[in-house]
């Protein structure tokens, strides 16, 4: 073997082995650290790219899911509305029943002329002030009337991640039936037997109306229970596939990094025995 001053091939040998064993020891303690075996596109550029995209879809799923509990609950809200609705329509149809029966008297038909209005008032207000959040949902009675809430419309619910993950709900109709049927019970006349047996086919007519819209609601409140479940599965499968890809092995990562250590210890050594070498030069010149 040769001696030489400018070129220690033993040193360079070690130098080289230890920087990669450092690099290498860097790496494994980076992704213990971050939990996660692509830190950067460096680390794996095409998984980083398929990552990225899982990743923004688990996102916009979550998104999704809480527009879903929103929809759901501001259905529900109107749902519970029309319940109500359909209690009173119970109360005007007893009311109405007992009218067209002529053993009442005057006082009789004052007192259940005074209830059935201010139940026609309390549908009123159901009808102009059931809100969620801040905005109206139903409508006014009546030809007068002036709130027009969010089912007087088609409503556009957002239930995927993506542009075509959509549900269109269109209740209009139905609101308009139920609001022209309760129209018509603004004018009911309890004041004799004639007039209240009409308001009985009147009323029947409403609750088959309020019964329908009802009915829709319930079908769109069931149809997003389903599609949150299906969305909530495929969230949990996209997150486990994006781990699959970007979560680092803990075991393989722990023993890359004990290994790579003892590489960068044992170079060191060989580095400074290398060195020392050069020191056998200058004992040939003494």
């Amino acid at each position: 073997m040769s001696l030489s001053i400018f070129t220690n091939s033993a040193a360079m040998s070690s130098t080289n082995a230890m920087n990669k064993a450092t690099s290498s020891l860097n790496v494994a303690m980076e992704r213990l650290g971050t939990g996660k075996r692509i830190n950067s596109a460096a680390d794996d550029a095409a998984g980083l790219q398929i990552a990225s995209r899982l990743q923004a879809q688990s996102n916009g799923m979550g998104v999704a899911k809480q527009n879903i509990a929103k929809a759901t609950a501001m259905l529900q809200t109107a749902e519970g509305a029309f319940d109500e609705v359909n209690n009173i329509l119970y109360r005007m149809k007893d009311l109405a029943t007992q009218a067209a029966d002529d053993t009442n008297n005057a006082d009789d038909r004052t007192a259940i002329q005074g209830e059935f209005k201010e139940l026609n008032a309390e549908l009123e207000n159901i009808m102009s002030n059931t809100s969620y959040g801040s905005e109206k949902l139903l409508a006014s009675v009546g030809e007068d009337g002036d709130t027009e809430g969010k089912l007087t419309a088609s409503m556009q619910f957002q239930i995927g991640a993506g542009s075509e993950e959509t549900l269109s709900v269109d209740l209009s109709a139905g609101l308009t039936a139920v609001t022209g049927s309760l129209a018509t019970l603004l004018d009911s006349d309890m004041s004799s037997a004639a007039t209240a047996n009409a308001a009985i086919d009147q009323i029947s007519t409403a609750m088959s109306d309020v019964g329908s819209i009802r009915s829709s609601l319930g079908a769109n409140i069931n149809r997003l229970g389903h599609t949150a479940a299906n969305l909530a599965n495929m969230q949990d499968n996209t997150n486990l596939n994006l781990g699959v890809i970007q979560d680092a092995d803990f075991a393989a990562e722990a023993t890359a990094m004990t290994r790579n250590n003892m590489l960068t210890q044992s170079s060191q050594a060989m580095l400074k025995q290398a060195n020392g070498m050069s020191q056998m030069v200058l004992g040939m010149l003494g």
